[in-house]
């Protein structure tokens, strides 16, 4: 069980690794989940199009791309690719009026949510993924 993070097409260095990574496990933790292989790319909007466009059939701009690796319905540890446009994410934040630190940690917690079986759609459940966010943001530190 372990969260990484790389990136690609852009230098970029997660300011504090070790904590986000506390903070993600305690959110499975609460949410009754387990941590499997969890793998953070924080990328250009052009190499996440890229992805959008090759995997998803999207020709759209997105913040993130979350991509689960378990079999569909299944209940075992959360392992999944979860990749970040920080392109997106920084004018999402100006967008917002929000720190850029902040957006992408919403971001981040956001890609756990839909490993953990949340689904953003509709508008109930988008309801419910943004009290979540705002809860697990809540409990950085």
């Amino acid at each position: 069980m372990a969260v990484r993070f790389f990136s690609e097409e852009v230098p970029f260095k997660l300011a504090h690794p070790r904590k986000t990574t506390n903070w993600i496990k305690k959110a499975i933790e609460m949410e009754k989940g387990a941590l499997g292989e969890l793998n953070y790319i924080f990328c250009s909007d052009a190499y996440l199009l890229s992805i959008n466009q090759s995997y998803l059939n999207h020709n759209t701009l997105t913040d993130i791309i979350t991509f689960d690796y378990r079999e569909k319905g299944s209940k075992e540890a959360i392992s999944g690719d979860i990749y970040i446009s920080l392109e997106r994410v920084e004018e999402n934040a100006q967008k917002f009026q929000v720190s850029f630190d902040l957006e992408l940690h919403r971001v981040i917690i956001h890609g756990v949510l839909h490993l953990l079986g949340y689904k953003d759609k509709k508008t109930a459940d988008k309801a419910l993924m943004r009290k979540k966010e705002e809860a697990y943001l809540s409990l950085r530190k």
